[in-house]
């Protein structure tokens, strides 16, 4: 019997997950760093309420959905996510396609898919190498003994598979490596205001993108975008920076950082109260700086791979990660573990697997693919 382990607790690592359910308890487990759930699309929760201080809403394009339809059309069903019908100042949209929010925070749609997937997950846990040890990936983390499993899927950003330690290092060979560290992400700051139950926010939209501004990209009054206003939770508004601002600061000190970002707030909106609360994030890995690519190295692969079908797209946020997860649907699931016995059954040609989930596939010290942004010069 398989043991798998998943590394992140966003929403590619979470769907991943649940896309293996019905695993045997213990067998199926989600480790995260992070003292919670979320990755990019993470909610930040206060005792004056709460914020998405990553990803705003979700974009469902018509052409690109194909057979990843069926999460978008599984979390309305349940009610996590709804349409956005809030107005959005400068938001440019693509015919057919539809913008969803999470009415409970967007880290909702990733807490689905964790408890869809009967994983048990822990936080806190850094992974810090990975070795092969009789046939079996062992992990190792910062707080905790090494534990051993038959598959690894990796689903943080590059450079992080990059620091990682152990035969891991080896495995990756210096071609690869050097395509990997080719990948760039924009960086950017989220600012979270909290305000006073009964505290007016006196403009006409739920958010806005900002074209003329250079530090200020995007403002949303974020329970107003989600339509959860209510005379008993006080209001809250989220700001991004813009890239060059990002990157122009990503070593700052935050409480600097944050002052400036006020600044130029106060002069985007005058008319914004001062808040009760105030967090400033930074999100180093905000996002890959161009489409998703796959390249593969084995004539005859354990796991196929059909490009044109299931290539992920970059589209608003999760569309990559569900991409990814329905990667693993069509290619792990049917007959590499077997509590999927419903589904035809394939000959295992190894014993152990390292998927780095989004980026790399390794077997046994072969790599079968790597999949991950291409720079766009």
């Amino acid at each position: 019997m398989a043991r798998v382990l998943v590394v992140g607790a966003g929403l590619t690592g979470a769907a991943g997950a649940a896309l293996l359910r019905g695993a045997p308890r213990g067998q199926l487990a989600v480790w995260d760093k992070a003292r919670g759930a979320g990755g990019r699309m993470s909610t930040t929760r206060t005792d004056r309420g709460s914020a998405d201080l990553g990803a705003q809403f979700v974009t469902c394009e018509p052409e690109l959905a194909g057979p990843r339809l069926s999460f978008y059309e599984e979390l309305v069903t349940h009610g996590i996510l709804k349409p956005l019908t809030a107005p959005v100042e400068g938001l440019v949209e693509r015919e057919g396609s539809r913008n969803f929010v999470a009415p409970q925070g967007i880290s909702s749609v990733v807490k689905y898919y964790l408890e869809q997937s009967g994983a048990e997950v822990s936080y806190e846990q850094h992974v810090t190498h990975i070795s092969l040890r009789d046939g079996r990936w062992e992990v190792s983390r910062k707080a905790g003994p090494p534990e051993q499993f038959d598959v690894v899927i990796l689903t943080m950003p590059v450079p992080q598979i990059l620091q990682l330690q152990g035969d891991i290092v080896n495995i990756i060979n210096e071609s690869q490596k050097q395509q990997l560290e080719s990948v760039s992400y924009s960086s950017r700051y989220a600012l979270g205001l909290f305000y006073e139950a009964g505290t007016g926010i006196g403009v006409p939209w739920a958010a806005r993108y900002i074209a003329d501004n250079p530090c200020v990209r995007f403002i949303s009054i974020d329970n107003k975008k989600r339509n959860i206003e209510s005379p008993e939770m006080g209001p809250s508004v989220v700001v991004h920076t813009t890239v060059s601002f990002g990157s122009e600061h990503l070593d700052s000190d935050p409480a600097e950082v944050q002052q400036i970002i006020l600044s130029h707030l106060q002069r985007v909106v005058p008319s914004l109260p001062k808040p009760s609360n105030i967090k400033c994030h930074r999100w180093r890995y905000s996002q890959p700086g161009s489409w998703w690519r796959c390249w593969t190295w084995l004539q005859d692969p354990v796991i196929p791979w059909d490009v044109q079908e299931h290539a992920p797209c970059a589209l608003q946020e999760s569309d990559p990660c569900l991409s990814h997860s329905h990667f693993l649907e069509k290619s792990l699931c049917p007959g590499f573990f077997s509590w999927e016995a419903e589904k035809p059954q394939r000959k295992r040609t190894t014993n152990s697997y390292l998927i780095c989930f989004s980026y790399v596939v390794l077997t046994c010290g072969m790599c079968l693919e790597i999949i991950y942004p291409q720079v766009i010069v």
